[in-house]
């Protein structure tokens, strides 16, 4: 990893993130299967309010202005994604493209009125497929970095990763703070974004590291730390899951220093495709106004790491 944590750490943290999400996989699905089976019992039990699921809103509504029309060119905009990262973009069971990043995609396209097609690549041939041609936007959880900006544009982020603490439910420990936490355990991934954060902003606290997030998943559960620092969406999937048998559940809010975790994520396009870039970022803006982002991000995250 590199010393600008920017470019490096961040990379490195969502390059990680990758096979521990992956490995989570059947879980979402089987969150998202019980969801899908038990909604009609929901609908009918409408006395029960249903639990809240936190949002983000990554736009701001005074910098909205004329609408922005996509560049004709005849042909469709051809996004490229991977089909490897769940929730953000994966195969679905038919082996089409599907997730959050590639719904999201072809929401904004609908609200262009354009035609676009996904096609799945292997992540790491992405960018260079871009600047090669062989796509025209990037919809994929490819980090925005000064480093990205040299080669190319990208919109504003529709999604980052929020970093979060997680604590025993049966502990009735404080919100975290830098006078909460002073003395207090707190499990974090060895050489991380997080750990750096910690030791920058909760220089007090008792700092446990270990190698990989499941161990300081196991080890909170077990009672050998008082909190987790770790990656928000990573820990919403285990919280939910199986493995952590209701253990253990958020505590406070989100951090989204981007110094730390990085700026998120965006569409990416080719320099010589600034006006493709500007309509995205438009229609992104439209896609929250008119609600279908909430109606996205409910579907592809059941349980909101923010």
């Amino acid at each position: 990893m590199g010393q600008n944590l920017s470019d490096g750490v961040y990379f490195a943290s969502v390059t990680t993130k990758a096979s521990t999400i992956r490995r989570r996989m059947q879980q979402l699905f089987g969150l998202m299967l019980y969801l899908l089976l038990t909604s009609v019992a929901q609908a009918q039990q409408a006395s029960v309010p249903e639990p809240s699921v936190a949002i983000p809103n990554f736009w701001n509504p005074r910098a909205r202005g004329e609408r922005i029309e996509a560049p004709q060119t005849g042909r469709a905009v051809r996004f490229m994604t991977d089909d490897e990262f769940p929730p953000l973009h994966f195969a679905g069971p038919d082996g089409t493209p599907t997730g959050f990043a590639v719904e999201l995609a072809r929401a904004v396209c609908e609200r262009l009125t354009i035609t676009c097609t996904v096609q799945a690549r292997r992540f790491d041939t992405l960018l260079d497929a871009l600047a090669d041609k062989q796509g025209d936007v990037v919809a994929a959880a490819v980090p925005l970095t000064a480093g990205l900006r040299t080669r190319f544009l990208a919109t504003r982020p529709y999604f980052r990763w929020p970093a979060r603490f997680v604590a025993r439910k049966d502990r009735s420990l404080p919100a975290p703070s830098a006078t909460s936490l002073a003395a207090r355990s707190v499990g974090v991934v060895e050489a991380s974004a997080h750990e750096a954060y910690l030791k920058a902003f909760f220089p007090s606290t008792t700092r446990k590291t270990f190698t990989d997030l499941s161990a300081a998943e196991s080890a909170l559960k077990r009672g050998e730390v008082e909190y987790l620092f770790a990656d928000g969406l990573s820990l919403a999937l285990w919280l939910n899951g199986q493995e952590a048998e209701g253990c253990c559940a958020f505590s406070g809010g989100d951090y989204l220093e981007n110094r730390y975790f990085g700026e998120g994520i965006g569409f990416v396009t080719r320099t010589e495709d600034a006006a493709l870039a500007r309509a995205l970022d438009d229609a992104l803006q439209r896609v929250w106004d008119d609600g279908k982002y909430a109606e996205l991000y409910l579907r592809f995250f059941p349980v909101s790491p923010f």
